[in-house]
């Protein structure tokens, strides 16, 4: 996804913040200023998001840090029917986190202080016109330390969101990009395998290693079509024992 020009626009203000903010730092301990508390600090978001009271679900069990944030990131922002647009603003942070050296150093450096991150959060979203969800949820892992791990909450996600929308991503490792006519033909099969209810969101990758063929990754399956397995499977075959004993 390209990133968002109101965002591009807005992250200039990250420089002038951090300028004027005081560089001393608190004397609370390294531990208590990088983890802070994150179930108060998901409280806390779920309170600011003010949810329509609709009984939402996420339609998977997530586990870990990243995934709680990302599920409750999915429950705030279903809450609201604001999937759409939050999913939207989420990557376009990513984006900008791998687009902008000073957004980038800003998310990963845990000497700024607290506050220092948190206002900047705000000001900077707000000035982009991003959602309450969204910049409640980043404010919230301003504040709890966690926008280094934006990336990775971010993918588990867009999990919860294409689940949510009966999606299933698969990945195709060719030689060369498959021919428009082909592609189409393998996004049926892959239809029928998945059956009704699934759509198939196709990922192309291109490796030359592989030699030709195709490797299909998808639902934690692999299915290795490429000539290099199969060169490997028939070198393996010719290496074993002849048995002539017959």
């Amino acid at each position: 996804m390209a990133l968002s020009g109101r965002l591009r626009s807005a992250l200039p203000l990250f420089g002038k913040i951090l300028s004027a903010e005081s560089p001393v730092i608190s004397a609370r301990s390294a531990a208590d200023r990088t983890l802070g508390n994150p179930i108060t600090g998901l409280r806390n978001f779920a309170t600011q998001t003010k949810p329509t009271g609709a009984n939402v679900k996420v339609p998977l069990k997530l586990f870990g840090g990243s995934g709680n944030y990302a599920s409750a990131l999915f429950l705030a922002a279903s809450k609201v029917n604001s999937l759409d647009k939050v999913e939207a603003e989420i990557l376009d942070v990513v984006e900008a986190s791998k687009k902008s050296p000073l957004f980038s150093q800003f998310i990963k450096d845990l000497s700024v202080p607290r506050e220092t991150r948190v206002k900047a959060v705000n000001e900077i979203f707000s000035e982009a016109g991003f959602s309450d969800v969204t910049k409640n949820f980043l404010a919230v892992l301003a504040d709890n330390g966690r926008l280094r791990n934006i990336e990775r909450i971010v993918k588990r996600f867009v999990e919860l969101t294409m689940a949510h929308r009966g999606e299933v991503k698969v990945i195709v490792t060719t030689v060369i990009p498959l021919p428009a006519e082909e592609e189409k033909e393998l996004k049926l099969t892959l239809q029928d395998i998945l059956g009704q209810g699934k759509t198939v969101k196709l990922e192309q990758k291109i490796d030359p290693s592989i030699m030709g063929g195709l490797v299909v990754e998808f639902a934690q399956k692999v299915f290795d079509m490429s000539i290099k397995t199969r060169a490997k499977q028939m070198e393996k075959f010719l290496r074993e024992p002849v048995n002539f004993d017959f």
